[in-house]
């Protein structure tokens, strides 16, 4: 892609945030175990980065999607996985439904604010039963009069013991098959009736995670995202998004654990030269490198198509796919040439290697993805 004046601006800006507000405190936050979500979303929508391609008259830049891709790859830098995948759930993965089918009432009660910065999202789609497998969530929402009624539970939910609301999909017809009968809905968290536990996970140590349960959850009916029962077809348009977002912030993390293991192997020296001085180990490292370029050749291909207003869908489930291999591979490898420094905690290194495993896994499974290749390519 070719950036304008513009696109580089906007990249120095998040450059900028990331060096100044992220980066000096995550090993800090990877320890607490949690980030400030409020504070800095806060900082992120003061400088318009949290609604960069959502409409003007609601907060947002009104920028095509190729801006937010200039942001979303400088927030690539970020040394945490966890915290990079919060701003990504904030800017582009609860909001982009809302935005283009909510009503004006509904927008300017919670899109606004959420570019703002004022309050935090998140996305309630997965559920223990139904990760990869949208269609067959349990969770349903009753209508009761001039409201609804929801009980059920959402799973891996980011940002889930900070969110201030829920973008979440839910069964709303007993009937129309399992494509039909979901709708999404703004669920505020502070509702009688919503608990939320936190999750432990291998990685992400700095972003909070919640299993959250709702019983008979009451929420006016002008919460509705669009039309009843067409939340399945709108949740699988955000999808999109989230999955050029994931590709988009991973390249940087991927290019960032090359860099650091090529600087470590030049030091470290074993039988009396570095590391880095094996035409096993230069010759990996440059193979890795060529794999993130080719990796962003696609991945930038997909955003022009998305730009254009194609059917992205193929495209974009290549990029993620190719990603999920990556990030599982580059971090591994790399890991091994620092040695038993490698194996430590306190390396940048090692903080990669369990973050990324969720790559493979979040925003479509390595699999999953596989599928709707195949399925694009007319074998099923």
């Amino acid at each position: 892609m070719q950036w304008s004046h513009e696109h580089l601006e906007l990249k120095r800006t998040t450059q900028r945030i990331v060096e100044e507000h992220i980066n000096p405190y995550v090993d800090e936050w990877e320890e607490a175990g949690r980030f400030p979500a409020h504070k800095v979303m806060k900082v992120l929508g003061d400088a318009g980065l949290l609604g960069i391609s959502r409409p003007e008259e609601f907060g947002g830049l009104a920028l095509d999607y190729s801006y937010e891709i200039a942001c979303v790859e400088e927030l690539g830098h970020i040394q945490a996985y966890g915290i990079s995948s919060a701003i990504g759930i904030q800017a582009t993965m609860c909001t982009p439904a809302l935005a283009k089918h909510g009503s004006d009432e509904l927008r300017r009660e919670w899109l606004v604010p959420t570019i703002a910065g004022d309050v935090v999202g998140s996305l309630g789609v997965s559920e223990v039963g139904s990760g990869s497998d949208v269609a067959n969530v349990k969770t349903y929402a009753r209508r009761d009069g001039d409201d609804y009624v929801i009980n059920g539970s959402k799973m891996w939910t980011t940002n889930g013991m900070q969110a201030d609301w829920m973008c979440m999909l839910v069964n709303t017809s007993p009937d129309n098959g399992p494509h039909r009968n979901k709708s999404l809905m703004v669920v505020p968290l502070d509702l009688p009736g919503v608990t939320r536990h936190e999750l432990k996970k291998l990685g992400l140590h700095s972003s909070d995670t919640a299993q959250t349960f709702f019983d008979d959850v009451r929420i006016p009916a002008r919460n509705l995202i669009g039309d009843e029962n067409k939340g399945f077809g709108y949740q699988m348009a955000q999808f999109q998004e989230e999955r050029l977002y994931v590709v988009g912030r991973s390249i940087g993390l991927l290019e960032d654990a090359i860099a650091d293991t090529i600087e470590y192997t030049r030091e470290r020296e074993a039988f009396g030269k570095s590391i880095l001085n094996n035409q096993f180990v230069h010759f990996r490292l440059a193979e890795m490198q060529t794999e993130v370029e080719a990796l962003r050749a696609l991945f930038h291909a997909a955003v022009q198509a998305y730009i254009d207003g194609e059917d992205v869908t193929k495209l974009a489930s290549m990029a993620k796919y190719k990603m999920g291999r990556l990030a599982e591979w580059i971090p591994s490898e790399c890991l091994r040439f620092w040695g038993g420094q490698g194996f430590m905690a306190e390396n940048r290194i090692s903080r990669t290697y369990r973050d990324m495993k969720l790559a493979a896994i979040g925003g479509g499974a390595n699999e999953i993805m596989l599928q709707v290749i195949a399925k694009r390519m007319g074998m099923t």
